[in-house]
């Protein structure tokens, strides 16, 4: 399996809601998250491996090495993991204060 198709099925499980997601603001951001291989190459036999997850403006930037145990699994797990981080970072940026004044 390629890593551009191992993001690809995570990103697009996240999208459709395969991952039970627990807070409100998970659902509202699955569709908008971004997983995306950001090696030299495409191959899960590289020895330096970046996966890197995206909501928006913010992203985590996760790196293996080919000798991990289970890597496709882990970077399943880690990738759904930085979504919920990344989510709940949204659900603390702040918006601006808007009135409106007749």
């Amino acid at each position: 399996m390629k890593i551009s198709e191992l993001c690809k099925m995570i990103e697009d499980s996240i999208h459709s809601g395969r991952y039970p997601l627990g807070q409100e603001t998970e659902k509202q951001l699955a569709g908008l998250v971004q997983i995306t291989n950001r090696s030299s190459s495409d191959d899960l036999k590289e020895s330096d491996i970046r996966i890197e997850i995206r909501l928006q403006d913010l992203y985590v930037l996760n790196n293996y090495i080919q000798s991990i145990q289970h890597l496709p699994g882990v970077i399943e797990i880690d990738a759904l993991d930085s979504f919920k981080m990344l989510s709940r970072r949204t659900g603390r940026i702040e918006k601006p204060n808007i009135s409106f004044h007749s």
